[in-house]
């Protein structure tokens, strides 16, 4: 039987797939960092057309960390003005939300040379239901069309890791008092990487 030989590209190719293995060895030792804005792939088990994604951006997506949430709203993402917005939040988010932690801000979107954050607050009053499961913020003046806001919230991140769909419900000014919805942020948690 001939005996296979191997060239200089063979000898290559053999001590590249060697590296690449020992790479994909250590890859799970190696903290993965992780960004506070949504993915460019979303999974959703129930794909309708009622569901609107909506932008976010939070400081730090680990566990039980102090981070600064971002929950912005697009003129594209709303036709009329705001006389009420509510977050509605899930049951299962374990985090305290302290009414003086939230505000309605207009905000300045982040990229790669500037960070998101608000250029300024917009008078409001900001209840936080006794069970958790709501933010609702009350604009002094309906806020109007046409610029980009959020809501700030400064609070721990849950213990429970996992992904949480926040719902974004609009009143506007009119003579019948019923929220539409307008979106929703799905924000996910990780475990803390050290």
């Amino acid at each position: 039987m001939a005996g296979f030989r191997m060239g200089a590209a063979g000898t290559a190719l053999a001590a590249a797939l060697g590296l690449a293995g020992a790479a994909a060895a250590l890859a799970p030792m190696l903290p993965a960092k992780s960004q506070g804005t949504p993915g460019l792939v979303e999974f959703r088990w129930d794909t309708s057309k009622d569901y609107r994604k909506l932008y976010y951006f939070i400081t730090d997506t680990n566990r039980l960390k102090r981070s600064e949430y971002y929950l912005i709203l697009k003129p594209k993402d709303r036709k009329t003005a705001i006389l009420k917005l509510t977050v509605g939040i899930p049951k299962s988010f374990d985090s305290k939300i302290d009414p003086k932690f939230v505000k309605l801000c207009y905000m300045k979107e982040g990229g790669m040379l500037a960070r998101t954050r608000c250029e300024s607050d917009i008078p409001a009053t900001v209840e936080v239901a006794a069970d958790g499961t709501a933010i609702e913020i009350f604009p002094d003046t309906p806020v109007p069309v046409g610029k980009t806001i959020g809501v700030y919230i400064n609070l721990f991140n849950p213990f429970n890791i996992g992904m949480y769909q926040f719902n974004a419900l609009a009143q506007a000014p009119g003579d019948v008092p019923v929220s539409g919805y307008l979106g929703s942020w799905l924000i996910q948690i990780d475990p803390q990487s050290d």
